[in-house]
């Protein structure tokens, strides 16, 4: 019996899930409520990290299960979760990372997309076309964001990006609050708003729509990333990122796939069973497989 069950109600998954429904719903909540995407959604992003970090973890699991939140904290876990970023980039192999610092150096923001697939799609093949909204280069002003030379330092933050605030909290104590730059939005630096270029409004890169064909081959699972280098987001004396598609598979009204075998749940009449029975099963590429099972030997 689970005393709380406030991180599965977070995750959307029931107590006894496996692990594959945890990761399931971690990869949908945090791709939708990732900072770089939802900017004032810091606290639930957190909160998903957090709980898929219980869940995942069997001893957090136990531990979380007899007792909740307060177990955790006296069992000495409490504060031992990951970041939420680190889990996110162990989890999605450093995707996102342009927003917070941690980008390559020379490489531009990743686009990570989910596509939902059937599982028909999964087994026989497909391929989708999808649509997305990327940054690319101002081919008005080249990314320079304005006219040439227009390009200053910033005076407030003196070219850091950042903007320092010393608050005095006490005899002796002050607090220094660190924050990005709101004059040049952490650029560093700005164009005098008369020298802009008109089409990007100095923001030296527009949106551009892209549509991509996606190749699902036969046999790809849930949770398959599908990778198109060099075309994500692209930024001023930056490598372009990658658009990365992210493989999300509906479920399946009949058959559930378990690795590389497909599973039914077949009724049968207790005089099937005892008689034998012979029942034919339609298969994800329309084909009718016959299944017989003779009468047990008396």
């Amino acid at each position: 019996m689970v005393k709380d069950t406030k991180f599965y109600d977070i995750l959307g998954v029931k107590p006894g899930c496996s692990q594959d429904d945890l990761k399931k719903a971690y990869r949908k909540l945090a791709l939708k409520y990732h900072p770089d995407k939802n900017p004032n959604e810091g606290d639930k992003f957190k909160l998903i990290s957090q709980a898929y970090e219980t869940l995942s973890d069997p001893e957090k699991k136990r531990i979380y299960d007899q007792g909740g939140e307060q177990a955790l904290k006296e069992g000495g876990v409490g504060g031992g979760f990951s970041s939420p970023m680190d889990l996110f980039d162990m989890f999605f192999g450093g995707t996102f990372g342009g927003g917070r610092g941690r980008r390559r150096e020379r490489k531009g923001k990743d686009v990570v997309h989910q596509l939902s697939v059937s599982l028909e799609e999964l087994y026989k093949g497909t391929v989708r076309k999808l649509a997305l909204q990327k940054n690319v280069i101002c081919d008005k002003c080249e990314g320079r964001g304005g006219k040439k030379g227009a390009t200053e330092q910033c005076p407030t933050c003196h070219g850091t990006g950042m903007q320092v605030q010393i608050q005095q909290l006490g005899p002796g104590m002050i607090q220094q609050i660190q924050s990005m730059c709101s004059d040049c939005r952490g650029q560093g630096e700005r164009i005098n708003p008369k020298d802009r270029c008109k089409h990007c409004q100095g923001k030296k890169v527009i949106r551009d729509r892209k549509i991509l064909e996606v190749h699902v081959d036969k046999g790809m699972g849930d949770g398959q990333k599908i990778i198109f280098n060099g075309e994500g987001d692209q930024e001023p004396e930056l490598e372009p990122g990658d658009i990365i598609i992210v493989l999300d598979e509906k479920e399946h009204p009949i058959f559930k796939r378990s690795g590389n075998d497909l599973i039914i749940r077949q009724e049968i009449q207790l005089v099937e069973a005892l008689c034998g029975f012979q029942k034919v099963i339609r298969t994800l590429d329309d084909r009718d497989l016959v299944i017989t099972a003779m009468a047990p030997a008396r």
